[in-house]
């Protein structure tokens, strides 16, 4: 690679490119490098695409690189910047929570389309950086909802971005294996709960299997459906009889959810598919419904 310092903003961006080394779809590279153009030098896309001129120092190159290396060592982009998008907001975000999806955005985007224009009670069991609680607030007007994780870290980091996004969160330190739900009379409990398989880890790409937290990713071949059946039992004593239970769920089991969720009781059991055709919704209805 040249040592010379690329004196433009297209010059600085083909630099990027091919300083970044991680076996990615050159797609995923360049919007990698965007990224880190726009956070490093606050550089919009039309600032680089009309290829104005820049000057770089060799000290600038050297902090640049630590900034890339960190990338080539496959560390999300999402933790080296300290946030990440969500359904076109910034979240906070740190090792001890998990780097939000687009799948997740596609349950978000349910919810808010079920119960457009309504004022509705709500928990989030699992909240991790608290984007699922948090956008449905912010979407639906809601006055507050409350949110549960058994981590103190978590709900640290949830706490910030609630206040980041003036939403008013109570937050609950509870273990949902363990413990049920101090909260009746809610219209809504949602979850993305840990699904990927332990057998499945080895799948998965090295920027998650090194650096997202497992507490939040795995559950045991064993009893892949723990946490769906904890929450369930669970929310069936805290959902008023027209309420709703939702879950993101792994493609692999929600026939085995679904029927989990009828001997229940629950009714109106649904299995969604996302974009990409993998079933990873389910939503269900209270029995007393």
């Amino acid at each position: 690679m040249s040592e010379i310092i690329p004196d433009s903003t297209k010059k600085v961006l083909k630099w990027i490119i091919e300083y970044i080394q991680i076996e990615e779809p050159e797609t995923e590279i360049q919007s990698l490098a965007y990224m880190v153009i726009n956070r490093f030098f606050k550089i919009d896309k039309s600032e680089i695409i009309s290829d104005r001129s820049i000057n770089l120092s060799k000290n600038e190159i050297k902090e640049l690189k630590r900034f890339l290396d960190r990338i080539n060592n496959h560390e999300p982009i999402q933790y080296i910047i300290g946030e990440a998008d969500f359904f076109g907001r910034k979240f906070e975000v740190n090792p001890a929570v998990l780097i939000p999806r687009n799948e997740t955005e596609e349950l978000v985007n349910l919810i808010i389309k079920d119960y457009k224009d309504k004022k509705i009670k709500l928990l989030d069991v699992g909240t991790g950086t608290g984007c699922i609680p948090i956008t449905i607030v912010k979407e639906l007007k809601l006055n507050k909802a409350f949110a549960i994780d058994f981590d103190p870290r978590v709900i640290k980091v949830a706490r910030q971005n609630a206040q980041k996004h003036n939403v008013e969160l109570e937050f609950l330190m509870i273990d949902a294996l363990k413990e049920p739900f101090p909260v009746q009379g809610l219209d809504v409990i949602v979850s993305n709960p840990p699904y990927v398989l332990y057998s499945e880890k080895e799948l998965m790409k090295p920027n998650v299997t090194k650096y997202e937290p497992g507490t939040a990713l795995y559950v045991s071949d064993e009893n892949p459906l723990i946490f769906y059946e904890r929450i369930a039992e669970h929310a069936l004593g805290s959902l008023k009889e027209d309420g709703r239970l939702y879950f993101e769920i792994n493609e692999k089991f929600g026939d085995k959810i679904k029927f989990m969720l009828e001997q229940k009781g629950y009714k109106n059991v649904a299995i969604i598919a996302d974009i990409n055709g993998k079933d990873r919704i389910v939503r269900a209805s209270n029995s007393l419904a």
